[in-house]
């Protein structure tokens, strides 16, 4: 009986998340906010409570973050990362400052403890690479000139991942001084072992992996994959972290087979992790924080779109693409919803969850709006801005007066009905 009670929950979980996403797919959005707001109706407090099937779903969603973390890392191979470190590393301290630390100010002004505050400032940090990709596909800007600079932003902040869920995951252990540094040690030893051999044997590899039938490839990816975060996390060092490694050691030909195998898995466990994390919060413990969540989605926005701006800038894009990095940016989603998902499991802040959930739901919605139009929008500020206050390379000098025999020329052509020729 309590198998059945299992299978009828699911499979009423399952079908609403089709029904969620085939709604989001029609009207071109993201169905993150409608699977969060799923999760809050089926958990308690909700219109329809689960009662038997929340260990099951428990761990569907740790398996969500884990092909999160493995699928990201599979798009990106161990040279490109060590280039994007190499260049674009001013831009990641940028972004880090901007959109960090108005989320560990909050949390400050909040009142609530250290590891909450580092908990919410990885929560406004962090940009959502999936909705963010989804959309510049959507607005046909991916051979962008700007689209290079919001990619190598995207992947230094996965690259933090590697070092910031380590440390978040040794805090909320409530491991001392000596304990952290040692989980951060080994941490960066992992980190810094996987991209020294995925860079010299990254081939040899991904031909050991590869295989032609689809099956067997399958197998041995999603099982190398579970059993290197499970020894992650046994070490402390975060399963996410472990997932993610393993998929930058993969490249070529066993990369693309286990990017297309994987991705409905994917698509699955993570639309499950994001309904676990609805269930994990009470609706109505989210109207008292809506409008700490309101101002700070309100900031990080700003701050997200200076920080696309200021990197444009650096790497010689126009003004226009500048504005369209900085709003391509301000989307939050899933790894937002990851670090927090971290922090309630381990009981940290009632109200980090509810807070975090209002403050995800209102920028994967903004998000994808101020992508289309931030730039317009500039450009409108802009015309009304005297030009004598308009940045220098948005001043348009006036054309020089005509002289007088030029001036005589003109009327006298007006008058013939012929046009002056214009000087060379």
């Amino acid at each position: 009986m309590h198998t059945a009670t299992v299978f009828t929950e699911l499979g009423a979980i399952i079908l609403v998340l089709g029904l969620l996403g085939r709604i989001a797919s029609r009207y071109g959005f993201s169905p993150i906010p409608l699977y969060l707001l799923g999760g809050l109706a089926f958990g308690h407090g909700g219109l329809l409570p689960l009662s038997s099937s929340e260990e099951f779903v428990a761990t569907g969603a740790e398996i969500g973050v884990v092909l999160l973390l493995l699928m990201l890392g599979l798009e990106y191979t161990a040279a490109d990362l060590v280039t994007n470190l190499k260049q674009q590393y001013p831009a990641g301290a940028v972004d880090f400052a901007f959109n960090a630390l108005p989320g560990a100010a909050m949390g400050l002004l909040l009142g609530w403890g250290p590891v909450a505050v580092v908990v919410l400032a990885g929560v406004t940090w962090i940009s959502s690479s999936g909705v963010i990709a989804k959309v510049l596909g959507d607005l046909g800007r991916l051979g962008n000139r700007e689209t290079p600079v919001i990619l190598s932003i995207l992947v230094l902040e996965d690259l933090s991942m590697a070092l910031y869920l380590p440390i978040l995951t040794a805090l909320l252990a409530g491991a001392g001084l000596l304990a952290g540094s040692i989980t951060l040690a080994i941490a960066l030893a992992t980190a810094g072992a996987v991209l020294f051999v995925a860079l010299r044997y990254g081939r040899l590899i991904s031909k050991f992996v590869s295989h032609d039938d689809p099956e067997k490839l399958l197998l041995v990816v999603l099982g190398l994959t579970l059993l290197v975060a499970g020894v992650a996390q046994q070490l402390q060092v975060s399963a996410a972290v472990g997932a993610f490694l393993v998929g930058i050691a993969l490249s070529g030909e066993a990369a693309e087979g286990a990017h297309v195998l994987l991705s409905p898995l994917r698509d699955l466990f993570a639309a499950v992790f994001f309904v676990f994390f609805g269930l994990s919060t009470n609706p109505a413990s989210i109207p008292p924080v809506l409008l700490p969540a309101l101002a700070l989605a309100v900031v990080t926005a700003l701050t997200k779109i200076a920080t696309g701006y200021w990197a444009a800038r650096r790497a010689g894009i126009a003004v226009r693409g500048r504005w369209r990095a900085g709003g391509a940016l301000v989307a939050r989603g899933e790894f937002s919803i990851v670090i927090a998902g971290l922090a309630v499991t381990a009981g940290i802040e009632p109200d980090l969850g509810p807070l975090a959930t209002a403050y995800v739901l209102i920028l994967v919605v903004v998000g994808p709006l101020a992508a289309r139009y931030t730039e317009p929008a500039a450009g409108r500020i802009g015309a009304l801005v005297p030009k004598r206050w308009a940045p220098a390379e948005q001043r348009v000098p006036a054309a020089p007066a005509p002289s007088a025999p030029a001036a005589a020329a003109a009327a006298g052509a007006a008058e013939d009905g012929t046009a002056a020729a214009a000087p060379s």
